[in-house]
């Protein structure tokens, strides 16, 4: 309290102390600091590595790491040349639409299944985890050891029942093999794509179902025209998920066949990581390949999303 005059005074209201300068500066810089760690290990585990991903594929690395200086294309060039890569990049497609394909299927069948009320759903629901709740590459091997001609018990099995006449080499030949990693690999793709589809059947409002039967909407009719179109944006999700992981899957076909015999059941992935036993430079340009291809994937990806949300709007 200050006295201005005599018999008078005057309450001093004290003015907020100046913001310092290091809350002035967090405030400039927003919310910066809080995304600073993901920034980080987003430039440390994706960025970094795809730079020396590409910067190995323009030099000439041999087997050591020893690096012998610039090659500019001659890799990619070694690599296009190489007359195993047209095989590959075959297999590589039809395992891919494949393996895709009747996932996506089964997974639809599976999730309307889950989606109805019956006994023993909720056990077949957490059955169906078992695939994904284990390794891939434990899968992979289990499968390997079931197939395995002189102490496999899928020959056993066959042999007992008076199927076969003698053991078969099931993972020994390109034409066994190649239908075997398809079913694994549909097996462990499963309960991922299951359980997105699921989710998105039952964010479908039960109002729509009861009005479309109110007009006379028969089950094909409602099926078609409400179910499929709500359960798009699940559709796609699921569909670019497992693009993504088959073409990119390594422990099935490694645990089971190492892409051989030769080079027969090697898919892109495989085969790059093969090609790290001859030539590291030519191994990079095929991961430059590889992540070309799932950059494409991603945009495609993001542009039929994008035109999904302006279709709903």
């Amino acid at each position: 309290m200050t006295t201005t005059a005599p018999g008078k005074t005057l309450d001093t209201v004290r003015s907020p102390a100046p913001p310092t300068r290091h809350r002035s500066l967090l405030r400039k810089l927003g919310p910066l600091p809080w995304l600073a760690p993901a920034v980080l290990l987003i430039l440390g585990v994706v960025v970094w590595p795809v730079v020396e991903m590409v910067r190995t594929s323009l030099r000439r690395v041999d087997t050591t790491g020893t690096d012998h200086g610039a090659a500019g294309l001659l890799k990619y060039r070694k690599l296009f040349a190489d007359p195993r890569l047209p095989d590959v990049l075959t297999w590589t497609v039809v395992w891919t639409v494949t393996v895709v394909g009747l996932t996506m299927v089964i997974s639809l069948a599976l999730a309307q299944l889950f989606n109805r009320e019956f006994p023993g759903r909720r056990i077949t629901r957490w059955a169906l985890i078992a695939p994904w709740a284990a390794s891939v590459l434990m899968t992979s091997i289990g499968f390997r050891w079931m197939l395995d001609q002189v102490a496999g018990v899928f020959n056993r099995l066959l042999l007992d029942l008076g199927l076969i006449d003698r053991p078969q080499a099931w993972l020994g030949d390109a034409a066994h093999a190649k239908p075997w990693l398809v079913l694994v690999a549909v097996f462990v793709s499963l309960p991922f794509t299951t359980y997105t589809l699921l989710a998105g059947l039952q964010s479908v409002p039960a109002e729509v179902y009861e009005a479309a039967r109110v007009d006379g909407a028969s089950r094909a009719q409602t099926y078609r025209r409400i179910t499929l179109p709500l359960l798009r944006p699940a559709f796609l999700v699921a569909l670019v998920v497992n693009l993504i992981n088959v073409f990119n899957s390594f422990p099935v076909i490694w645990g089971m066949t190492q892409g051989g015999p030769n080079t027969d059941t090697a898919t892109t992935t495989v085969f790059m990581y093969t090609l790290r036993s001859y030539d590291v430079a030519e191994s990079a340009a095929m991961s430059v390949v590889n992540f070309a291809v799932v950059i494409v994937m991603v945009l495609l990806f993001l542009r039929v999303s994008g035109r999904n949300g302006e279709d709903s709007r």
